[in-house]
């Protein structure tokens, strides 16, 4: 999977999921300061990716991706290393 559908993806449920403008959601948008999301809908944001990507995010990692780019980055590496 490439990462411009990797974001595309991410992109979608942040729009889908959480009703964030998709004019607002850029790669280095910050989930918590530029998006407003709040623990709760990140935590529910995670489950999202790990469901749809299918890959396992432990809490560790998920606190290391801040924006939009690191979290495509992250998803990419282990959807990638899955193969």
């Amino acid at each position: 999977m490439p990462k411009e559908e990797i974001q595309k993806t991410i992109t979608n449920i942040l729009v889908d999921k959480l009703g964030i403008a998709s004019s607002e959601i850029t790669a280095d948008a910050s989930f918590i300061k530029d998006l407003g999301i709040d623990s709760l809908d990140y935590a529910e944001l995670v489950m999202e990716f790990e469901q749809h990507f299918n890959i396992r995010i432990p809490d560790m990692d998920a606190e290391k991706f801040s924006t939009i780019n690191e979290a495509v980055k992250y998803i990419d590496e282990k959807v990638h290393s899955a193969e």
